[in-house]
């Protein structure tokens, strides 16, 4: 059941993006907020990177778009496609590291121990707030609306 939700809240917002130009992708139809659908592209693959890779299989993987909010503020269109296959291999490996492990596996962050089960309704909760402005983004961009 979480991996079905977490897959549908991923499929809502790959629809949101679809058939828009990098151009597109990368505008801010709402401001004063610098969200953008490509910011919330390059968010979610790194979110998807820091849970699943990072702390949960230790993997030695460089951070994406390390500082504050860069993945939302430096946005390039030109490299939309290059950001949006990325969110589709962090997705592609989270699922094969969710696919090796058990709900009630657990890993210690920063002095806390968090569960898989964690990490499910982690992203999708993450997906789910981020959709929300997808949403609107999609709306705003081209008029488009619905799941």
């Amino acid at each position: 059941m979480l991996a079905g939700y977490l897959a549908w809240h991923r499929s809502v917002l790959l629809t949101k993006c679809a058939g828009l130009t990098g151009e597109e992708l990368a505008r801010r139809t709402v401001p004063p907020s610098t969200l953008s659908l490509l910011g919330l592209i390059r968010h979610l693959a790194k979110v998807e990177r820091i849970w699943l890779r990072e702390r949960f299989a230790g993997e030695p993987v460089e951070r994406l778009h390390p500082g504050t909010d860069t993945d939302f503020d430096e946005v390039d269109a030109a490299k939309a496609a290059e950001d949006y296959e990325r969110l589709l291999a962090e997705m592609r490996t989270a699922d094969k590291i969710f696919a090796g492990a058990a709900l009630d596996d657990t890993f210690t962050h920063e002095g806390e121990t968090f569960s898989v089960r964690f990490l499910y309704l982690h992203l999708i909760q993450e997906y789910a707030r981020h959709n929300g402005h997808a949403d609107l983004l999609r709306e705003r961009t081209d008029g488009a609306t619905g799941a």
